[in-house]
């Protein structure tokens, strides 16, 4: 890791002590999964697990995290994905229940407040994908009810009610279906997150939600021209509608010359036999050798920096947070390689003028408000209407 210089670098710590940085996007539940079966012994975060992930207790305190959304992603091809979500779901519980030193599972913005104060990190959880629900809407309440509180409408590929970003188009965005979901989903105070769709779903999602929507681990399509991005039309509505774009930090969605090389790389894990979000030993060991072959264009705190300072033009800084993706992407940008390194990002923002304020937003507040007001907005629809049981089969025939 190349050392940071900052001389703000102690002023962002301080910061950090104070507002600290509630994530919206880790996928240390399916590395777990993935690369111990869930063997909490073998992967015992209360220690630094370098080798292997980008996330363990040590590192989240030096890095300043106060809230964490953890992913309960499953893969969209599995055929039965809704076991595994679950799967996902209960390594969450095991990991608040075997370190509740750190960790506080967490429901609500009061909770978040509540953990703050204790000095723990707030748990809260994110399913990363539409196929969880199974086109259940029963399933979705499921959900709720186990603790998740936003879901990802779409993860790379499409569901049959709403368009992914990395698919080819076929519902047009939302079909009526898509609809009902986003305002069961508002009922309930589950938040609406918008990464991985396409921008005619996030234009959909926008003109359908009462509640503001969440980009759980998005950045901005004007500085790197990639279908993962938020447009600039969107970040637009975001004051109106209230919602919050954090941003990535995956270096293949924030440089440009990363988008290529991502490419060629995620060919080469594929015919190595990998699925390219695979994180395992093995597949970093492919991963590495072809880089070795090819060198990685770099990313840097800079990089990210730079789409933030366009974001906050776009939407301003109320709309903004972070979400890394860390133990979800092989690579990450120079001086943010783990979840420590969060101190280096508010440094580079303190050097280029952002203030206290502006960053206490960045980092806890709008987070926080926007779970809040998901909330608010559900105490009023649930005196107004009582569930939908609307199926797939009755919106979309």
């Amino acid at each position: 890791m190349t050392p940071v210089t900052s001389p703000s670098l102690e002023a962002a710590r301080n910061l950090l002590r104070e507002f600290p940085v509630v994530d919206g996007h880790n996928d240390l539940p399916w590395a777990l999964r993935e690369q111990v079966g869930y063997d909490l012994d073998a992967r015992d975060i209360a220690h630094h697990q370098n080798e292997h992930l980008h996330t363990d207790l040590p590192r989240l305190r030096e890095g300043g995290v106060g809230a964490q959304f953890w992913s309960v992603y499953v893969r969209s091809d599995l055929p039965d994905p809704v076991p595994a979500t679950l799967e996902q779901i209960d390594c969450v519980r095991q990991l608040t229940e075997r370190y509740p030193a750190d960790l506080r599972r967490t429901l609500t913005a009061a909770d978040m407040e509540a953990a703050r104060a204790e000095g723990r990190i707030a748990s809260l959880m994110g399913a990363e994908g539409g196929h969880s629900i199974a086109n259940s809407l029963g399933t979705l309440r499921g959900l709720y009810d186990l603790g998740v509180r936003y879901m990802t409408l779409t993860h790379n590929d499409n569901v049959a009610w709403a368009d992914s970003a990395t698919d080819r188009p076929a519902a047009g965005g939302l079909t009526a279906f898509g609809r009902e979901v986003v305002r069961e989903m508002n009922r309930l105070g589950m938040l609406v997150d918008l990464s991985h769709v396409a921008a005619t779903t996030m234009r959909d999602a926008l003109d359908t939600t009462d509640a503001p929507v969440i980009f759980s681990h998005s950045s901005a399509r004007a500085v790197c021209d990639h279908p993962r991005n938020i447009p600039d039309d969107v970040l637009e509505r975001l004051p109106a509608n209230g919602g919050v774009a954090m941003v990535t930090f995956v270096p293949k969605f924030v440089l440009r010359a990363a988008v290529d090389w991502t490419a060629a790389a995620d060919e080469n894990m594929r015919t190595h036999g990998f699925h390219h979000l695979d994180t395992t030993p093995q597949a970093m060991k492919v991963h590495r050798a072809f880089e070795e072959r090819n060198p990685r264009p770099v990313a840097t705190v800079g990089t990210v920096a730079d789409h933030l300072d366009h974001m906050r033009e776009a939407a301003g800084v109320d709309h903004l947070g972070i979400g890394g993706d860390y133990d979800g992407t092989a690579f990450t940008p120079d001086g943010l390689n783990d979840v420590s390194g969060y101190p280096n990002l508010i440094a580079e923002l303190l050097d280029r003028g952002w203030s206290k304020s502006d960053l206490a937003k960045l980092t806890w507040q709008n987070a926080v408000r926007v779970l809040g007001a998901a909330e608010d907005v559900a105490r009023g629809l649930k005196a107004r209407r009582g569930p939908s049981n609307a199926t797939l089969e009755e919106l979309d025939r």
